[in-house]
């Protein structure tokens, strides 16, 4: 049986100061480090002790911030992959939001979604983000360890899950697995059929004690 517990950091300064994020290297808020302490003490209260435990993450410092409360609990050292890390928005990292809103084309409803031009110099098409994700996710599940921890962004956790279920990248285009910041997304695989579950999306209970702190 192999779980894979997909953590999506929590509030970054680029949530509260209303900039794009993608490869901008925003840092965890006071709030957000008080609700990584939860996300590592919620896993730590799901994975058998003395079981072995992989950790993978964005290299980014909101995520290496968040699997870096997720280490300390387990005693393992968080591999970084920056194939793990959000969408990014070219030129658009760091600016306001509006900045993008006013310039972004989105897709269109039929036809080329994947290497569609979002009209951002220097963004991301959703096939690069998508491939490279893929890639890391190829990786990860070559390993035989029962529970792995994957510290990743809110885009990004789409083309986890996309990967995941054996999704064709070619239809990835229309996918959109939404789920809250500080939220753990909980997939297993059984030993006999193969099957891969998703056992639960977004699952924020765990912040309750950090909101209250």
């Amino acid at each position: 049986m192999r779980t894979l517990y997909v953590v999506t950091h929590p509030e970054a300064t680029h949530h509260v100061e209303g900039v794009v994020g993608g490869w901008h290297d925003s840092q965890l808020t006071p709030a957000g480090v008080r609700a990584a302490v939860s996300i590592a003490r919620a896993l730590r209260a799901q994975i058998p002790d003395g079981a072995e435990v992989e950790l993978f993450s964005s290299d980014l410092l909101r995520t290496l911030r968040t699997a870096e409360e997720v280490s300390e609990l387990f005693g393992v050292k968080p591999i970084l992959d920056r194939r793990l890390r959000e969408k990014s928005y070219g030129e658009a990292g760091g600016k306001p939001q509006e900045w993008l809103d006013r310039r972004f084309v989105p897709p269109p409803a039929v036809g080329e979604r994947m290497e569609h031009d979002e009209g951002v110099e220097g963004s991301e098409t959703k096939a690069a983000w998508a491939q490279r994700i893929y890639a890391a996710m190829d990786e990860i599940l070559q390993n035989p360890c029962a529970h792995q921890i994957i510290v990743t962004h809110g885009g990004s956790l789409t083309f986890v899950l996309a990967s995941w279920i054996k999704m064709p990248i070619e239809s990835a285009g229309y996918a959109n697995f939404r789920a809250p910041s500080g939220s753990i997304t909980t997939l297993r695989e059984d030993d006999f059929f193969h099957n891969r579950q998703v056992v639960s999306l977004g699952d924020t209970r765990h912040l309750d004690s950090a909101q209250a702190g």
